[in-house]
């Protein structure tokens, strides 16, 4: 039996690669580094039939988050993965990604920008949403919750304030760590204490606390009135996890001890989670990150949307498949571009009534401003000069 495609291939021609660095309109602060710009991977996959798809991946502070940067992901789909894919089938994002997978170790990250842009380009193919590949979507908005990490708790209060007012965000994340932890949980408890009932209020430690400094400050936390802890201890310490989910009522969410299946296998196996927050990159792309959400499902775990700060090609890859998700009982926080201050495409994606609203065009339903790319490319130098 042939494991080549039985229908007529559409050859992929050729694979683009754009790093693009964007400001943030402010600093945001998390235990691991503080960003004032995001730099985000945009990969195009071109194909003979004239379509392309695009996919993104974006990490936080360069190497301070993951082991892939943006420089790495660059290199290595420019130079490993691009001559495995030029002349596949592009018709067959499975096969083109076995292709990449049977070759390759590692880089999740731009295995999932490759495959986001792979399933685009087939959505678009075929005239329906992307979300139509992954079992068709059940929900056409998303709820977003929105980051607090300025730091400074009169500006995090205020500026939850103003988010509420514009019916933009109810539920609200803090990044926290850097400080001690009865600092840290006083901060996390005068925004609750100020915000009440108006708002559900989480924090996001990032892995900076110890197990001992995790007991005290979920016991803090939970007096606060707070409703979720993400990651307060390191991402290999599941024995760590399961402690803190049994010794403790306020909910526990695994981040950054997910990196695809397996590790969601594992973190359910132990009971060392409440929530599972699924990212589309650190799953390693949309399957994968399908496959985690499906072992949350059937260990009774609640499901949560995640974001590595994407653009809004990242962003709306991941709300095309969190839509398909029968339950996101802790909702989304697909927020990454609206804390940038440059516009990527032509129409912004829909943000009111503290949702994202989901397009209804093929593939991921968005249209990049090609002249906005141009302008924001790293290598824009190079590449005007190149032109004269």
């Amino acid at each position: 039996m042939s494991n080549q495609p039985s229908h007529h291939p559409i050859r992929i021609e050729g694979v683009d690669v754009l790093v693009l660095d964007i400001p943030t309109i402010r600093p945001h602060q998390l235990s691991v580094a503080t960003m004032r710009e995001q730099t985000m991977v945009l990969v195009r996959i071109r194909c003979e039939d004239g379509i392309d798809g695009w996919g993104e991946a974006s990490t936080i502070g360069g190497l301070a988050y993951g082991e892939e940067s943006p420089e790495s992901m660059r290199a290595n789909i420019e130079r490993y993965m691009a001559p495995l894919l030029v002349g596949a089938d592009a018709a067959s994002p499975g096969h083109c990604m076995h292709l990449l997978h049977a070759s390759l170790q590692g880089n999740r990250f731009s295995l999932c920008a490759v495959e986001t842009a792979l399933f685009d380009a087939q959505a678009r193919r075929m005239g329906v949403p992307l979300s139509a590949l992954f079992g068709g979507r059940i929900h056409d908005r998303l709820p977003i919750a929105w980051t607090l990490a300025s730091g400074d708790t009169a500006r995090d209060i205020a500026e939850a304030q103003q988010m509420l007012d514009l019916r933009r965000h109810q539920v609200f994340k803090l990044k926290i760590g850097k400080r001690p932890v009865r600092d840290d949980a006083a901060h996390a408890a005068a925004i609750k204490r100020a915000l009440g009932e108006r708002a559900s209020v989480r924090v996001d430690v990032n892995q900076a606390w110890s197990g001992t400094e995790a007991m005290l400050g979920m016991r803090l936390l939970e007096d606060a009135g707070i409703d979720l802890v993400e990651q307060p201890i390191a991402a290999g310490d599941h024995e760590g996890m399961r402690r803190l989910r049994a010794m403790n009522r306020v909910a526990l969410m695994a981040d950054e001890a997910l990196h695809g299946p397996q590790d969601a296998f594992r973190l359910a196996e132990l009971r060392a989670a409440d929530v599972f927050a699924v990212k589309i990159t650190q799953s390693g792309g949309l399957v994968k990150a399908q496959q985690v959400a499906a072992i949350a499902q059937a260990a009774n775990l609640g499901l949560y949307g995640g974001t590595m700060l994407e653009g809004a090609v990242g962003t709306i890859a991941s709300a095309q498949l969190f839509s398909t998700f029968p339950a996101l009982a802790w909702g989304t926080e697909l927020f990454g571009p609206l804390l940038l201050t440059q516009e990527i495409l032509a129409e912004p994606l829909d943000y009111r009534d503290f949702a994202l609203r989901l397009p209804t065009g093929p593939g991921l339903g968005i249209a990049l401003d090609e002249d906005k790319l141009a302008f924001l490319r790293r290598d824009r130098a190079r590449t005007t000069v190149a032109q004269g």
